[in-house]
């Protein structure tokens, strides 16, 4: 979930309603200690599961990462949204217990004896906060008080804390700052209640990852079965695939519709099947408020083009296809109100045709979305005896956001490093299901 720029809205995280979540099961943890300068990697194996598509809903992502951990002196169960597109971490606190049970999705400060508030006029609350979309403020207790609104409407407020977070039989951290959040509104209860919190892992200074001190992290996703991998720390391994590192842009002076704290990258252009898109450079960079950054987004589901540029990357994706696709002819049909490039594909056809290649390119690096990828069919939608299949880019106009937005659906099957100590992202085309079983984890 990334903070985005959304018209006639405040700068929020983006969503966390989901389709699809990816489970983790257990840690594969080998650490000396969480406080060195170079923390040992964590391994956490991923697997997928899906579940039932919530309904007339206009922006969602189907894929998040669980992470299940232990907080707390003792230890209590919690299992939390990994999300590279956010800063804070947070829990759903609650103060009782349900029938005298613990409730895995809710955290009770008051059953931990190392939970400790933060006051609002300390260091943390005055000094760290400064790219948190909303200000904190001061409650009644001279606590410092934060609030994260959603672009679905989703909420959460709660008081800054810290705490031990527990990663492993023999690792822990004490004095993590979370949000522990004791009021929460949500667009898509049902699946929200399935977990504790979030984790936030962009480059903010209260990020988890900025706050273990991690020099990097990459995960991996499969395009062909439900596995995964997310590496914390150095892979430090000789088979992978050498990395084509793209680095990050940064600006450091306040802009109304820059997200600092993002991990933004410079798109370049665009290809067709090889073929260079006619785009004008000026539109692939962000202009004098800060609009038009392109942020790499594990927390959203698809990729998201301004305008201009979707509508070149439209009409050409529609001339090479035709004569290949059956259009699907409905201008009332827009999925997740982006997408209205769509298709109708026979029921009984098992195997999509050959489809054009897109490609995202970007200084230094280039990512390649081919096959299936560049289409996704449209859960329960039917016509006749046609399935609907959208190209799965969509125009950020229609959302009221003033970024390109490069998602998880494009990155199946590329090793993604997010090199925070180096301020770059490398990437690599390499079988994801064969990487996790090169790093020994088994689900």
């Amino acid at each position: 979930m990334q903070s985005y720029i959304i018209s006639n809205s405040k700068s929020n995280p983006f969503l966390k309603t989901l389709y699809l979540r990816v489970f983790l099961f257990f840690l594969l943890i080998q650490i000396s200690s969480c406080f060195s300068s170079s923390p040992t990697p964590f391994i956490f194996p991923l697997k997928t599961q899906i579940l039932r598509s919530p309904s007339k809903l206009q922006f969602q992502h189907n894929v998040s990462l669980i992470v299940s951990l232990t907080v707390g002196t003792p230890p209590q169960n919690v299992s939390m949204v990994l999300d590279t597109g956010s800063e804070l971490s947070w829990l759903h606190c609650n103060q009782t217990t349900r029938n005298n049970q613990p409730d895995p999705t809710i955290f009770n400060p008051n059953q931990s004896t190392s939970y400790k508030p933060i006051p609002c006029f300390s260091p943390t609350c005055v000094n760290k906060t400064q790219d948190f979309p909303i200000p904190p403020s001061c409650d009644s207790d001279n606590l410092c008080h934060a609030t994260l609104s959603y672009a679905d409407a989703s909420s959460s407020d709660g008081n800054l804390a810290s705490d031990t977070f527990h990663l492993g039989s023999s690792g822990n951290v004490s004095g993590l700052v979370f949000g522990c959040m004791d009021s929460i509104f949500s667009s898509n209860a049902d699946e929200d209640s399935k977990t504790t919190g979030l984790m936030g892992m962009n480059r903010g200074s209260l990020s988890f990852v900025s706050q273990m001190g991690f020099p990097k992290f990459s995960y991996c996703i499969s395009g062909s079965d439900s596995s995964g991998l997310l590496l914390l720390g150095d892979s430090n391994v000789t088979w992978l695939t050498p990395l084509n590192y793209t680095p990050l842009v940064q600006i450091s002076r306040p802009l109304p519709y820059f997200d600092r704290v993002a991990y933004t990258v410079q798109l370049q252009g665009i290809k067709v099947s090889g073929k260079l898109l006619p785009i004008p450079k000026s539109v692939l960079v962000p202009d004098h408020t800060g609009a038009g950054q392109t942020m790499v987004d594990s927390g959203t589901q698809f990729t998201f083009l301004l305008g201009p540029v979707y509508n070149i990357l439209r009409r050409e994706f529609l001339n090479q296809t035709a004569g290949v696709l059956r259009v699907l002819e409905d201008p009332n049909f827009v999925f997740q109100g982006a997408m209205d490039l769509c298709y109708q594909v026979p029921l009984g056809k098992t195997r999509l045709p050959n489809l054009p290649s897109v490609s995202l390119v970007f200084t230094g690096a280039e990512m390649v979305v081919s096959g299936d990828r560049v289409l996704y069919r449209v859960p329960g939608e039917i016509r006749g005896n046609h399935s609907v299949w959208c190209m799965s880019f969509g125009n950020s106009d229609l959302l009221g956001v003033e970024a390109y937005v490069i998602g998880h659906h494009h990155q199946q099957n590329q090793w993604m490093e997010f090199d925070l100590e180096k301020s770059r992202i490398g990437l690599a085309q390499v079988r994801c299901d064969l990487a996790r079983q090169r790093f020994g984890v088994g689900l």
